[in-house]
């Protein structure tokens, strides 16, 4: 398996398989592997989660967030920090496909060395 490491953060790191034409994330004890498509839709529903309301929220079921999502085998529980720090991994990753992406286009087939 060709992977190419995309974007890493302290907690996590973010590869593109070549071969599969998927995306890898391993964060913390996870790890989950996305179609492009896949992981933009899951990118989605990460931003979806209202930060500021559960910054604000004193409860204490405003401590953990539960993530469920079509490509994920179960619900994933995380914190309000582990939220944010996944945000960063996975907004990371985006850009760093977006770029990819341009620079193929303006070059071609033309290598970059």
């Amino acid at each position: 398996m060709t992977l190419s490491e995309l974007y890493s953060t302290s907690k996590g790191r973010a590869f593109q398989c070549d071969l599969t034409n998927s995306i890898i994330l391993n964060f913390k004890d996870y790890t989950w592997k996305f179609s492009v498509n896949d992981f933009l839709l899951f990118r989605k529903h990460i931003h979806a989660v209202d930060l500021k309301e559960l910054l604000f929220n004193l409860s204490d079921e405003c401590d953990f967030v539960s993530l469920h999502h079509a490509r994920l085998a179960s619900a994933v529980t995380l914190t309000l920090c582990d939220l944010i720090q996944l945000r960063e991994l996975v907004d990371g990753t985006r850009f760093s496909l977006e770029l990819v992406s341009l620079i193929h286009e303006v070059l071609g087939d033309y290598t970059v060395v």
